[in-house]
């Protein structure tokens, strides 16, 4: 996979067909963002195995909405669809990079299963 501009066309077949999507919501007036992107970019070619999807807060305010993004920039990071991660700010590369490889351990099943138990207790 490789660095990829997101809509709400593409969104949903790129982001499920991945294992490991990591998102940047942005907008091309945000001065962090363009501080952020060639980070991105970078560490986007050094895991060509994960999709690295760019989200441009103001041609897509529907997906922004969608994810309640109210800062940018926002990372979002999801893991076989589900959403693990989600912060708004820039990250640092070493930081970037130390959350992928806690992302490529994670055991899913376990994810999964506190996932069923979180929407359990929301149904009662």
């Amino acid at each position: 996979m490789a660095l990829e501009n997101l809509t709400a066309a593409n969104f949903e077949e790129r982001v499920l067909a991945s294992d490991i999507a990591i998102l940047d919501f942005w907008a091309p007036w945000c001065g962090p963002c363009k501080q952020f992107a060639p980070i991105f970019e970078k560490v986007a070619a050094e895991n060509p195995d994960i999709l690295f999807g760019k989200v441009n807060t103001e041609e897509e305010q529907a997906l922004a909405g969608q994810f309640q993004i109210r800062s940018i920039p926002t990372i979002m990071i999801l893991r076989e669809g589900i959403g693990i991660f989600q912060q708004a700010g820039m990250l640092p590369e070493e930081a970037l990079k130390d959350l992928i490889e806690q992302v490529r351990k994670l055991d899913m099943d376990e994810v999964r299963k506190e996932v069923a138990k979180q929407q359990a207790e929301q149904q009662q």
